[in-house]
Parts: structure tokens; C-alpha cells; sequence
């Protein structure tokens, strides 16, 4: 069982020559019951990470060595699968406590890499291993494909594995082991790049796996590991091709989503959401680097951009909660997904108010760092709810107002992780969520990525931070916008259906360019001559290459009325070729 290092704060004084070149490990505090709750939960959050990857974890029988299991929970949800994203981001935590100090944790970053290899090798769903493959969101915890109806793909899961895998194959290299950097890690970091590369500006699901469209959260998490991932290749004398060409045009695209008081978590789709999502903090957490400046095109944590976000998303869920009710502004509130969540009834999860503490303590790092603090007229909303008397300007680190600042926000960022306190159960567990209502624990049980995101805050809290990916030579926007080039594919869908008078047929899909689903949007087809078999109705689509997506027709009536063809869903596949031409013929079910 793990012997290493339990918590951020007990390891303070253990890593501190260790992380010397750090401003700060900070003192203790006095003894505070919130102070006694981080110590303890971070053991609780480090055992629960542990115990739910194979093959040994107390909670992961028969899940393959290095497999992450999302939730022990089996029913109402199952969550006893891994999934790209939730594995890529607890191994980040993993790897980041391994730089500082714990190699206890060696090993089973060791199992994760040659799962990670092996998992990248399925032909699944959303395609090959050199077609798409990579974008499957999620796997059985005996590393074979999940074959069922799911939002795929998820492209966010490649680019957040490689940047986990960069982590650790920079520090393979730092400690003398470049070899295996080389021959093991690279292999499995080149094919997530060139995923990268080949499909940032495709839509795809969301990281809650419920909108098809383009996602802050995969856009921003691509630019990170694009940008790291050519300093490495040249670290190890390997070429990612494309990635330094591709990185500035994400970025640029990365601009679109801020509209000006917030970031729009999602575009390219129609919704029905204001696009104030958690979405967009967990973002800034991730590409926080702690050599960078208050960019607002990276959107880093201090950020005038980021700040407003702030705000806005967890204003968002102000009114709407009970266990929020009375809560003022400048105190900390639960925090959910979205505000028009319905799963489970819409409630705040952990790792999202856990979220909202951690940008907050690497906005502080970065403020200390940089020594001054610029509140601009995008983020002095922000600051006003904290010091209500504080104006526009610029403030460094030996004026009271610095002074204040950072103790207000400190104090601020606290109360996030206080929150969260008020609704753990006694021993520490942590479920996915808690009830919007009474603040008892709702969903899935001991979901790792709530434990992996106290242990992330907390660090934060103390000190402990992450290596510079490069954002500062990384960080300009070009001044024209230029996507990827199209490559699509001509797909024309026949129908044979016998239709009444005043009945269209149409199809829908899992993907933008087939309406995602919406039945009101659904691509119409044309009637051709009738035919031995019956009515044929036909309509030719552009469909990205390399695009694995479920659709069905429907039927409608005159007054609207719908009528959807039986279950399962249908599947189709596009070929690599661009501008190709390619026939999908059904019959009415």
C-alpha cells in the first residue's frame, strides 16, 4: 500500500529541497478545522486514487494493471469503466507528485504507459488505430473496447494523456533514464500528437460527454500538449510533425469562445445554454503554467479573462441551489457542471468547487510571482466582490492594496475548499456529486477524479506546482485565423420508405452534420421514383473523413409529428479519403 507522502501539507517539510526553486512552501498555519480536514482528506483522496487503479487497488479487482476505474459504482451509474480523460488527468496528479519526490508511484505510472500503449492498438467504435481510434472515450477495465451507444468521440482524451506522458518523460529524462523515454513513453505521446494534429477542429463530445460540438476544454487542453509536445521531440531528437504549425492556429481558435464577460463553453452547436460551464475553469487549471503571465489568449488563472469567467460561472450557481441559499457575494458557493444540468437532477460536484478553489491558488502563485497585480475593467467585477472599494490600476507587491488583495483572494479560495468540506461525509468519501438540496452524497461513489482534484487544489494551496509547458513563447495570437483543411467526404444516405401523403422522411445523427439528434433540424430527404423495392429517398451530406458516428431517419407529418425509425441506432464510418464518395442503403425499420 502506498507509504509515500499522504498530503500537501504534511509533506511540506519533505519536499521542500526538493521544490527549492519555488517561492514558497508555506508555513503551517495555526491549527484550524480546516486546516485538520485538508490534512485528512488528502489521505483519504491519495488511498481513494489508489485504491481504484488495477490490479491491485482495494476497489479495481480485475481491472488490468495501470487501468484507472472511473467509480467502483457498477449500477446507478456504472462507472466500472476507464475512460481517457478521467485516467489521463488523475495520472497527471500522479506524475506531478512523483516530480516532487514520491517514487512510490513509478511502478504504476509504468502500467499506465504500456496500458495506454495497448488501449491505443483497439480498433473500436470511433475507429482504427490509425483512423480515428483514439477518440473512444472509454474502454472495459480489462482493456477491451466498449462496443455500446455512447457520445464518441471525445477528442480532449489524446492530447490530455499526452500531456500527462510529457510530464513524465521529461523527468525520465532529468533522472537519467532518456532511453525509456525514448523507446517507451515517446511511441505512445507521437501517436496522441498526430491525433491532435489531424483533428482539433473536428467537432466532437464535450468532456461531459452530452454536447457535439467545438469545446473550450479539448481546444485548450490540444494547444498545452501541441506546444510541449514539439519542446520534447526535440528534447529526444523526434519530429511532431505539425505541431508547431498546428498549436498557434488552435490558440487563435481558442479567441472564439470568449464573448465578452465569460468564456462560451461550447459553440458550433446549438444548445439552448448560456455556455457558463465549469467547463472552462477546469480549463485554465489545466494549462496554468506557473512561469507564465496573466495571458489573457492562454487564459491563465490571474487572467483578467479567467477571473471574469470565474465569476460569472460560479455566480451561475448562486440562486439556483438550496445549499447555496444565502450565500453573498465574495463567499464561496457549491459549484456544479452547468446551470441547466439535469443529470441526476443538476447538482454541484466536488471537483468542480474544487476547481474554483484551485484556479484561484495558482492565480495567487502567479501574482507573487510576477510581483504586481493589474485589475483591468474586464476583471474588476471580480475584485469588487472581494474588496468593494478597489479600483482599475495596477498594484504591486509592496502596496497595501497588493497586501489585501492577496489576502482577500487567499481567504476566498479557502472558503471554496470549505464548502466542500461542509458536504464530505465523515471518513472522507467522495461520490461525484452532492445534492443540490440537502448536500448528501449523490452518484457514483468514490469517483477517482473528485479525490485526484482535492489532491491538485490542495497542492496548489501549499506550493506545489506543476513545470513550465512553454506558455510563454507559446502565447501569441496570429492575426488571421487559419483552420485545418477541410477534408471531407460526400456520404449520400438512401432510405427505402413507404412514406402517407403529407409524410418527409429525414435523418439525424451523433454528430454536427446530422443536426446532432435534433429532430427539428434533421437533414431532409428528397423522394426519388418509385421503385420494385419501394419509395427510395435520398440526401448526400459532407461528412468529415475519418468519422465514425451513429445516425436514424425519421419520419414527419404535416402538423410536425415525428415518428423515429426502432432501435439500435445505425453506424457508419467515413473513409480517410478526402472529397470521396461513399452510399450508406437502408431500409426502413
Amino acid at each position: 500500500m502506498f507509504k509515500g507522502l499522504v498530503s500537501g501539507l504534511v509533506a511540506v517539510a519533505a519536499l521542500q529541497d526538493l521544490v527549492a526553486a519555488s517561492p514558497s512552501l508555506h508555513r503551517r498555519n495555526r491549527c484550524t478545522e480546516l486546516e485538520e480536514f485538508i490534512k485528512k482528506q488528502n489521505k483519504v483522496s491519495i488511498d481513494g486514487v489508489l485504491a481504484n487503479i488495477g490490479p491491485d487497488g482495494a476497489k479495481a479487482k480485475g481491472a488490468s494493471p495501470g487501468v484507472v476505474v472511473a467509480s467502483p459504482s457498477r449500477s446507478d451509474p456504472d462507472y466500472w469503466y476507464t475512460w481517457s480523460r478521467d485516467a489521463a488527468l488523475t495520472y497527471k496528479v500522479l506524475v506531478e507528485r512523483l516530480i516532487h519526490g514520491d517514487k512510490s508511484l513509478q511502478s504504476r505510472i509504468d502500467d499506465y504507459v504500456s496500458a495506454q500503449a495497448e488501449l491505443q492498438g483497439l480498433t473500436n467504435p470511433s475507429g482504427g488505430p490509425d483512423s480515428g481510434g483514439l477518440g473512444e472515450p472509454k474502454f472495459n477495465v480489462n482493456l477491451t473496447a466498449f462496443t455500446g451507444s455512447w457520445g464518441r468521440p471525445q477528442r480532449d482524451g489524446p492530447a490530455l494523456r499526452a500531456t500527462a506522458l510529457i510530464l513524465y518523460a521529461n523527468w525520465l529524462v532529468d533522472n537519467g533514464a532518456r532511453d525509456q523515454a525514448v523507446d517507451k513513453v515517446w511511441p505512445v505521446i507521437a501517436k496522441d500528437l498526430d491525433y491532435t494534429t489531424r483533428f482539433w477542429n473536428r467537432t466532437g463530445y464535450d468532456l461531459w460527454e452530452e454536447i457535439n460540438g467545438s469545446s473550450f476544454f479539448t481546444l485548450s487542453a490540444s494547444h498545452r500538449a501541441l506546444v510541449e509536445g514539439a519542446a520534447l521531440g526535440k528534447t529526444l531528437g523526434k519530429t511532431c510533425t505539425d505541431c508547431a504549425a498546428s498549436a498557434p492556429k488552435v490558440l487563435c481558435f481558442m479567441q472564439s469562445f470568449w464573448v465578452g464577460g465569460y468564456i462560451d463553453s461550447n459553440i458550433n452547436v446549438n444548445d439552448g445554454r448560456t455556455g457558463k460551464d465549469v467547463n472552462s475553469i477546469i480549463s485554465s487549471i489545466h494549462t496554468f503554467d506557473p512561469e507564465a503571465d496573466c495571458t489573457d489568449a492562454t487564459f491563465q488563472p490571474c487572467s483578467a479573462r479567467a477571473l471574469a469567467n470565474h465569476k460569472a460561472v460560479t455566480d451561475s450557481f448562486r440562486t439556483i441551489y438550496g445549499v447555496n441559499k444565502g450565500i453573498p457575494q465574495g463567499r464561496a458557493v457549491a459549484v456544479g457542471r452547468y446551470a441547466e444540468d439535469v443529470y441526476y437532477n443538476g447538482n454541484p460536484w466536488y471537483l468542480a468547487t474544487n476547481a474554483a478553489a484551485e484556479q484561484l491558488y495558482a492565480a495567487l502563485y502567479q501574482w507573487k510571482r510576477i510581483g504586481s497585480i493589474s485589475i483591468t475593467d474586464v476583471s474588476l467585477p471580480f475584485f469588487k466582490d472581494l474588496i468593494p472599494d478597489i479600483k482599475t490600476g495596477k498594484y504591486d507587491k509592496n502596496s497595501k492594496e497588493f497586501k489585501s488583495i492577496t489576502k482577500a483572494v487567499k481567504l476566498y479560495s479557502d472558503d471554496f475548499l470549505a464548502v466542500g468540506k461542509k458536504y464530505t461525509p465523515a471518513e472522507g468519501s467522495l461520490s461525484e456529486q452532492f445534492d443540490r438540496n440537502s448536500g448528501a452524497p449523490e452518484s457514483a461513489v468514490d469517483l477517482t477524479w473528485s479525490y485526484a482534484s482535492f489532491i491538485s487544489a490542495t497542492e496548489r494551496r501549499v506550493g506545489i506546482m506543476s513545470r513550465s509547458w512553454g506558455e510563454r513563447g507559446a502565447n501569441t495570437v496570429p492575426s488571421v485565423c487559419e483552420p485545418a483543411p477541410s477534408c471531407d467526404v460526400d456520404v449520400t444516405f438512401n432510405v427505402r420508405a413507404t412514406t402517407v401523403a403529407g409524410e418527409t422522411v429525414f435523418v439525424v445523427g451523433g454528430i454536427t452534420e446530422l443536426s446532432n439528434w435534433s429532430p427539428a433540424n434533421g437533414i431532409p430527404l428528397a423522394a426519388s421514383k418509385d421503385t420494385s423495392g419501394g419509395p427510395l429517398w435520398k440526401a448526400k451530406v459532407k461528412i468529415p473523413s475519418e468519422t465514425s458516428f451513429e445516425y436514424k431517419y425519421i419520419k414527419k407529418n404535416g402538423n410536425g409529428d415525428v415518428t423515429w425509425e426502432s432501435d439500435p441506432n445505425r453506424s457508419g464510418k467515413t473513409g480517410k479519403e478526402c472529397n470521396a464518395a461513399e452510399t450508406l442503403d437502408d431500409e426502413w425499420r
